[in-house]
């Protein structure tokens, strides 16, 4: 059991690092005129890093759950 949630968290560190790394890239991406836009909507650049942003705050979530199971069955 040790192992699968090992497994996991690893799992999950990768997946926190490719939605920073895909965030970034967005960022990169963007445009002056994006940065400098006045208008009330987003760009798809600007949704996309939020999108980044939500998905690596979930799975580092995730993986704290998962390191809290595991400290649980090792007591």
């Amino acid at each position: 059991m040790n192992t699968f949630l090992v497994i996991v968290i690893a799992l999950l560190a990768i997946m926190v690092v490719v939605s920073l790394v895909r965030g970034i890239v967005a960022f990169l991406q963007s445009t002056r005129l994006d940065l400098e836009n006045d208008g009330d909507r987003a760009t798809e650049m600007q949704l996309r890093q939020n999108q980044m942003m939500f998905a690596r705050i979930k799975y580092q979530a995730l993986a704290v759950v998962v390191v809290a199971v595991l400290l649980m069955f090792n007591r």
